[in-house]
């Protein structure tokens, strides 16, 4: 069973965004199947760079658009980039470090985050970008 489940709610109207922020949520729901098919030992540090790792290429690739296009809110979204990056290199940090485990708290976590900067911070910008010629 997924943790989250894509659906069109989530889609901020880019395709390319879309489709990172899909891979985004696939990540997420391997983390959460390796913790429940009890593979979390396995799976979780490698699962856990990859999130972080898309998650920086994807928040640029973000900022790309919104600068060319003169997105004006782009030094807010920025700042929201900034803080759930460093969140969630907290979060890794204290798992390598052996002081957490992937655990639902984790994943609620990262999944609140995910779902919502896309339902809020996201879908802000998608109308702009869409209305500078990229959809």
């Amino acid at each position: 069973m997924a943790l989250l489940n894509w659906s069109d709610r989530y889609s901020v109207g880019v395709k390319g965004i879309d489709v990172q922020h899909k891979g985004l949520v696939d990540t997420l729901n391997q983390l959460h199947d390796g913790m429940m098919k009890g593979q979390a030992a396995t799976v979780t540090g490698p699962l856990l760079m990859r999130l972080v790792d898309y998650t920086a290429k994807h928040f640029a690739d973000e900022e790309k658009l919104m600068a060319q296009t003169k997105y004006p809110a782009l030094t807010q979204h920025h700042a929201h980039h900034v803080e759930l990056t460093k969140q969630v290199e907290e979060f890794v940090g204290r798992y390598d470090r052996g002081e957490i485990t992937l655990n639902v708290q984790l994943l609620n976590f990262l999944r609140d985050w995910l779902a919502n900067h896309i339902l809020k911070e996201d879908k802000e910008y998608g109308p702009w970008l869409n209305q500078h010629g990229v959809s």
